[in-house]
């Protein structure tokens, strides 16, 4: 096709005419596969204004198909570029994930004047550079920042993965990639260890030398001292038994706040199960069934599953989700509460006690014993 008709029909509003400059241009675009130093200066002149003639009136498959086409091209026109990436998240994402052409201050644009999408899709992008990775730490969103924390060859500092690792502490998804991530140092898995759950603290182990041991026995006294007020304050206390502090208290806040407002229900304590976060869940059950944190303690740590059972009752969990809650307690707990089959047996009884009061009543007795 001769590159006049080629410009005629950039200027067409007819649809059929931009469904024939499509193929045109993915003629052109296959052309330049073999490389950009076989292109001509005038051709590339005229292919730039074409790209910029389409974008302006064309419609969204068209400008999608040109995302996707032009995403990986060395030589595609940089305004071109940066106006899809613009553009909405579907087609601007492969832009923004593949293009050589965009540069820092193209990178710096999108993420003031695009979408909360748009930002994410920045923080995945390969071997973004030190600015960028400033750029999007400053913004503090779980998304951004688990996006960040999956990407191993953004050039994140040791201060950078450290905010991350603060993040962490607040947002479970960026934990994952975290214990995962090649400039995670030991010193910070160390930390990391204590809010995770039991599967990333495998992963922890697996990779580095840290005595998951002497880490657990830290984690038990840390957080029974913060359950009973005895924490040892100022300089004395470890990073480890402040961070326990911190998130103890963060999670009796949120229970007094969903109490508070009728929401601590049966399927928020199974969420806090399904997250991992067994401390939340015995505090929420405490709290809802009106008990001792020590009650819930006792019952998730003795040899009698029924007791587990009892406090499922009384909170008001049906029958045929308490195998879901002891299987998740077990996992996030050392396997306890133990028990064999006569103790299932037992715990299964327990759901025949139906009044929840009384449930209440019998584990607070058998607890006292």
């Amino acid at each position: 096709m001769e590159p006049t008709e080629i410009l005629a029909l950039a200027k067409s509003s007819d649809p059929e005419d931009r469904e024939k400059l499509l193929l045109a241009l993915v003629d052109l675009c296959a052309a330049s596969e073999h490389g950009a130093e076989r292109i001509e200066a005038p051709v590339q002149a005229l292919m730039n204004s074409v790209f910029m003639t389409l974008v302006a009136n064309a419609e969204r498959q068209i400008r999608q198909a040109l995302s996707q086409r032009l995403a990986a091209a060395e030589w595609a026109p940089h305004a071109l570029i940066n106006v899809l990436a613009l553009d909405e998240i579907e087609i601007a994402r492969p832009v923004i994930a593949q293009s050589p052409v965009l540069e820092d201050a193209d990178l710096v644009r999108i993420l003031a004047l695009a979408t909360l999408e748009h930002q994410v899709s920045v923080a995945a992008r390969p071997a973004i550079g030190e600015t960028i990775v400033e750029k999007l730490l400053a913004t503090g969103d779980p998304g951004v920042m688990t996006a960040l924390a999956g990407n191993d060859t953004a050039a994140i500092s040791e201060a950078g993965m450290s905010r991350l690792l603060d993040a962490s502490r607040k947002v479970a998804s960026i934990r994952s990639p975290l214990v995962r991530h090649p400039r995670l140092t030991p010193p910070m898995a160390e930390q990391l260890y204590v809010w995770v759950g039991q599967s990333l603290r495998s992963a922890i182990v697996s990779r580095f030398r840290v005595d998951a041991e002497k880490l657990d026995r830290e984690i038990a006294e840390a957080v029974k001292s913060s359950q009973f007020g005895d924490v040892v304050a100022g300089p004395k206390r470890s990073p480890m038994v402040a961070s326990i502090e911190e998130r103890a208290e963060m999670e009796r806040r949120l229970v007094e706040k969903l109490h508070d407002s009728g929401q601590l229900r049966p399927g928020f304590l199974v969420k806090a199960l399904r997250d991992q976060r067994l401390g939340l869940f015995v505090a929420a059950l405490a709290r809802r069934i009106d008990v001792p944190v020590s009650t819930i303690e006792h019952a998730i740590n003795s040899a009698q599953p029924q007791l587990l059972a009892l406090a499922c009752v009384s909170a008001g969990i049906d029958r045929s989700v308490y195998d879901t809650v002891l299987r998740l307690v077990r996992e996030l707990n050392q396997h306890r509460p133990g028990g064999g089959p006569e103790e299932g047996r037992r715990a299964m009884a327990a759901f025949g006690v139906g009044d929840p009061e009384k449930a209440r009543n019998v584990l607070k007795r058998v607890a006292a014993a």
